[in-house]
């Protein structure tokens, strides 16, 4: 029986790994560092609240396709076609920001790692057309296999490069280095900035339904909620235990010593490496920068699928009149391959255009996130706790009460933003 259990959950287990590969990326790499960089350890306990309130609606997304069969996307469907309309008008809003900011940070460590920056934006060129190539030809199977190698690379090398800059202790800090302060209006705007995307942004919560609906079709094995939510879990602390990672990777290695890392992307990867690798030793190097490659190249194919499977599962229900159509159904993996391509070609866009402004990109999409984020709280939660979804499978007490304190907690730093930044003082 024991040998059964550990093959079913190996059947399960993929979408909470390709949850994890989407979060450990900018939200880590680019913005958990920048918090220690900046602020060294003062920030830890923001993070550790972004994830903890976020948790339920998420974690909805698993449980909504594991109780129903069908994804988020087809239940905001069921509350009205004004949410399937709202989901897919955010979706459409954001996804070019996103998307370029995640290849942006992916293309500089690309760069970076193979000795290629002379290349430039041909470097995206060829990444963005790598990506779209291996989910256009093999879907989710190949994204599948590819995320779980990926995962384990970055993991080692990452929590490797953690052990190592504790080995070697925090860099000494200027003798006039003044702490920040954290609750000045440009460090909050920050602060939302860098929650909007911890582990990641709550709209995304529908990818982990898409995936778990797309894991049991490629396997054939219908799991049991308990397996489903395993699976799930285990993605979501290794994102959390890795936000801390980076956070500390920051304090130790720049805050306090006057160095500030640049906004462009090839100059921030090459910075980033560069600065870890002064500081632990040349020899890190390598381990440096596949960590760095690793975690980004993982975030940005996930990414470009989330993205496509929303577009084309959004764009079925509002435009295709029935799904028992061969016709239709045919038609909906065009949609799957259009859509792959219009991300790849607008976050393109983007790159060329703002390429040289990565922290003010990174933060206008966190921080759109961020705004969003209470809507889909609620409407996620109403979902879980709606009379089509079994009481055996909605969530428990606990669950509940953590996600009304999460939605009191989106709405109100959401709120605060707004006032600060169009209504300033």
């Amino acid at each position: 029986m024991e040998n059964r259990g550990i093959s079913n959950f190996i059947k399960t287990l993929g979408p909470g790994i390709l949850f994890a590969s989407t979060a450990i990326g900018v939200s880590h790499l680019v913005q958990s560092t920048r918090a220690g960089a900046d602020f060294g350890f003062a920030l830890i306990p923001f993070v550790i609240a972004a994830n903890l309130f976020k948790y339920p609606f998420f974690e909805y997304g698993s449980r909504y396709a594991n109780a129903t069969g069908t994804t988020l996307i087809d239940g905001y469907n069921r509350v009205g076609k004004w949410m399937i309309w709202l989901y897919f008008i955010i979706t459409i809003g954001s996804m070019f920001f996103v998307s370029g900011a995640v290849g942006a940070v992916t293309s500089g460590f690309l760069q970076n790692l193979f000795g290629i920056s002379s290349w430039g934006i041909w470097a995206t060129v060829c990444l963005f057309i790598f990506c779209a190539s291996i989910l256009i030809a093999g879907k989710y199977k190949v994204l599948d296999s590819m995320t779980k190698v990926i995962g384990v690379v970055l993991l080692l090398s990452t929590l490797l490069a953690f052990v190592l800059a504790l080995a070697k202790g925090a860099a000494p800090k200027q003798a006039d280095f003044v702490a920040p302060d954290i609750w000045s209006d440009s460090s909050l705007v920050f602060i939302i900035a860098l929650m909007g995307w911890m582990p990641t942004a709550v709209d995304l919560s529908a990818w982990s339904s898409l995936w778990v609906v797309e894991r049991i079709k490629q396997t054939g094995y219908k799991p049991t909620m308990k397996e489903t939510l395993a699976d799930f879990n285990f993605g979501y602390i290794v994102s959390a235990v890795l936000a801390i990672c980076f956070l500390t990777l920051g304090a130790y290695v720049l805050y306090g010593t006057g160095q500030e890392l640049p906004a462009g992307a090839a100059d921030f990867s090459s910075s980033v490496v560069g600065l870890f690798t002064m500081f632990i030793g040349d020899w890190s190097y390598i381990i440096i920068a596949i960590a760095g490659f690793s975690i980004m190249f993982g975030t940005c194919i996930t990414v470009f699928d989330g993205y496509g499977r929303s577009l084309e599962r959004s764009f079925s229900l509002l435009f295709q009149k029935s799904e028992q159509d061969p016709v239709q159904k045919k038609g909906s993996s065009r949609i799957y391959i259009w859509s792959i391509l219009v991300v790849a070609v607008g976050s393109f866009g983007i790159i060329f255009f703002f390429g040289k402004h990565l922290k003010n990109l990174v933060d206008l999409a966190t921080t759109l996130s961020f705004v969003i984020a209470p809507v889909i709280a609620v409407v996620n939660y109403r979902l879980v706790t709606s009379d089509h979804v079994k009481k055996e499978d909605q969530p428990r007490l606990w669950l509940k009460i953590l996600s009304w304190l999460g939605i009191v907690f989106l709405t109100g730093f959401a709120i605060y933003f707004v006032k600060v930044r169009f209504f300033p003082s």
